[in-house]
């Protein structure tokens, strides 16, 4: 019989709803219940793309006898990480303060209050590697809940007491300048992988928001050893089994330091993040590497990630059906040379191996392979491999047929903005309209479904449906920072409103009108035993870091004071952390770039919109370097761009006008001298 979870939106939540587990949704009715029940909560946060959820519920929560002692004595609640990534956060807070570490599943002992008292993450079904069953550990929370209760309470008020006196520090809310920049450039360099791309050790994590800062440190400065580190990684990755070398897109990490075995998830966040960096790269340096992973990892959004409703899926599982119906990580994507035979024939299979890197002893398990594109003296016939019925498309039939990971459908409005600008771009830069068209189509429906007549974001839907928690920070700042780039490519002032109205919530809701500091719930938002803010950069920007780069966009389109005070007063805990701990606040460096370039605002002014030369300016001015740069084009007479105000033509031709820090150079009706201007 179905638990509680069985009328929920989240596949994770679903997956979970025909546990014999007791489960209830994170709400004040399981509270009430365990203060009435006079029992602990247990609290499981999970995500349905993360192996070791599944591998958890299949040892434990699938269990008769487990799910008997909990109903028995715990109330249990299950909890999706990507729903309510505050309640995750404020308790992976606590895990990390007392552990050393986090991850998921994660999993915490409250009290009825809410309070946590014991944590962990996976627990075994069998005492292992000196960790306790999860049963032992259920049977000792239960008896130190009954015989030591004062000491469980004395416990859970001393962490909460210590996780309110972690406070930010915030720097001095102004703007970093030369010196903190050149100290996260340097700070970079130290950590950075010369022979392998990217940063630090095993695991390795694609650093999009790290390269972002680069490309535009680069851009402002000319300092090529910053280029050459965001070209040297994206490379690397670009040629590594972290990228699906069949069908696009990138998995979650690599667990080994050379990019070769990926932890085979695909999330949204990170292939938005990328296509938009390799977009980026292609437009500093021309490289064909990167217009093709661009455009490849676009494709598999769209084809792979795309809902019936026009929004994107958040995430492909890592694991699936072998074949012999046991789900295992990467089946869908590795190969044997006996695979690889049987799809493609002896000889074409032998050069598909040389030129993938699939090996007699495998690169992953059991004799498999991660297909890669290692660096070789050979050079290949690139039709017999990319061509029409070449080796590409036929192994990519081939394992079409095999059974297909998970998706867990949910539209998370945050991330969709992040593909909704990167979309946008990528199919302006290359000539393809219709990702632009489903960059359109993912806006429409965030505004459809997830606003409300207040223009208050709700953080998911699925399948057309609203879900019940409310946006938080990186929801309002990601989506206004889609519509922002929505806006410069499509030259539908409606962007740049829908965009202000979202940053008026940030402003209003989420700042604190002292210190300028962000919060990632709002003011009005379910008070929890602390309220989060997190300014770091992990696996997508911090809604505090993706807030002061939409508020920066924004001021520069309609000139806003309130808007570019709010953005610099943010960016002052990036001149406290960049010099610091660089990798973690990549995309507040890169936005810091932008506000020291200025950020340069141009308008490009035409009699239409499809006038040849208008369009030829328009696309320079998308093509410009200068880091953070925002463009408005449409007639003389339109008003849907506060930039165009007082732009006429030049000599009854198109124009463009480039200005920066309240100074604009003379108009221009030659794109060549327009692209000049922008470091183009």
């Amino acid at each position: 019989m179905p638990n509680r979870l069985a009328h929920e939106t989240s596949p994770y939540l679903l997956q979970h709803a025909d546990n014999p587990v007791d489960w209830w949704p994170w709400s004040d009715e399981a509270f009430a219940e365990a203060r009435e029940r006079n029992m602990p909560v247990l609290l499981s946060v999970g995500y349905a793309s993360c192996h070791w959820c599944h591998v958890m519920a299949h040892e434990s929560f699938e269990d008769q006898d487990t799910a008997d002692y909990l109903n028995a004595h715990f109330v249990s609640v299950k909890v999706d990480r990507e729903e309510r990534p505050d309640v995750d956060a404020v308790y992976m807070e606590a895990v990390q303060a007392a552990t050393g570490q986090g991850g998921w599943p994660m999993t915490v002992f409250l009290t009825p209050d809410a309070e946590p008292f014991y944590f962990g993450t996976y627990f075994p079904p069998e005492p292992r590697q000196g960790m306790p069953s999860f049963r032992q550990l259920l049977q000792g929370v239960h008896q130190a809940w009954d015989e030591r209760r004062d000491e469980v309470a004395e416990v859970a008020g001393k962490i909460v007491r210590d996780l309110a006196g972690r406070e930010i520090s915030y720097g001095d809310a102004q703007l970093p300048g030369e010196e903190q920049q050149a100290q996260a450039l340097l700070g970079l360099t130290r950590e950075y992988d010369p022979q392998r791309g990217g940063f630090g050790g095993a695991p390795k994590f694609p650093p999009s928001m790290v390269i972002e800062f680069l490309l535009r440190h680069h851009a402002r400065t000319g300092a090529e050893g910053a280029l050459q580190m965001a070209r040297d990684t994206a490379e690397r990755m670009a040629r590594g089994g972290i990228y699906d070398q069949l069908g696009g897109g990138f998995a979650r990490y690599s667990v080994d330091r050379d990019w070769v075995t990926p932890h085979f998830e695909k999330m949204l966040y990170d292939n938005a993040l990328l296509c938009r960096v390799y977009a980026h790269l292609w437009r500093s340096t021309g490289s064909e590497l990167a217009r093709r992973v661009a455009l490849e990892t676009a494709d598999f959004m769209v084809r792979e990630l795309g809902t019936p409703e026009g929004g994107f899926a958040s995430a492909l599982d890592a694991d699936s059906d072998d074949g012999t119906g046991r789900h295992v990580e990467g089946a869908y994507y590795v190969w044997t040379p006996a695979q690889v035979r049987e799809a493609l024939g002896e000889q074409d299979a032998e050069l598909a191996a040389r030129y993938f890197g699939v090996t007699e002893e495998g690169t992953f398990e059991e004799g498999a392979s991660v297909l890669q594109l290692p660096q070789l003296d050979e050079v290949f016939d690139a039709e017999r491999v990319a061509g029409p019925g070449g080796i590409k498309e036929r192994l990519r039939a081939a394992r079409g047929a095999r059974p297909a990971p998970g998706r867990d459908d949910k539209v998370v409005a945050a991330w969709n903005g992040l593909a909704i600008a990167a979309l946008a771009e990528t199919g302006a830069y290359f000539g393809r309209p219709d990702l632009i068209e489903a960059a359109v189509a993912a806006a429409d429906l965030l505004v459809r479904v997830h606003l409300d007549d207040h223009a208050r974001i709700a953080r998911t839907s699925k399948d057309g449906r609203v879900g019940g928690n409310a946006g938080v920070l990186e929801d309002y700042a990601d989506v206004a920072e889609g519509f922002l780039a929505l806006a410069s490519v499509t030259g539908e002032g409606v962007w740049l409103e829908f965009a202000g109205l979202l940053l008026d919530h940030v402003l209003a809701r989420f700042a604190d009108p002292e210190s300028g500091a962000l919060y990632d719930t709002a003011s009005d938002a379910e008070r929890l035993i602390r309220r989060p803010q997190d300014p770091t950069d992990n696996a997508v920007p911090s809604g505090w870091t993706a807030a002061a780069g939409a508020l920066l966009g924004y001021a520069a389109q309609t000139g806003s004071a309130a808007h570019r005070t709010a953005a610099e007063r943010a960016l002052g805990v990036v001149k406290a952390l960049g010099p610091r701990v660089p990798r973690f606040v990549g995309w507040g460096l890169a936005v810091a770039e932008a506000a020291l370039d200025g950020p340069r605002e141009i308008a490009v002014v035409g009699p239409a919109l499809d006038d040849q030369a208008t369009t030829a300016l328009h696309r320079t001015a998308l093509l410009g370097v200068a880091p953070g740069a925002v463009v408005a084009v449409g007639t003389p007479e339109s008003d849907e761009f506060p930039l165009l105000a007082d732009r006429p033509l030049v000599g009854g031709e198109p124009a463009a006008y480039v200005c920066r820090n309240f100074t604009c150079d003379a108009p221009t009706t030659d794109p060549d001298r327009l692209s000049a201007a922008l470091g183009g």
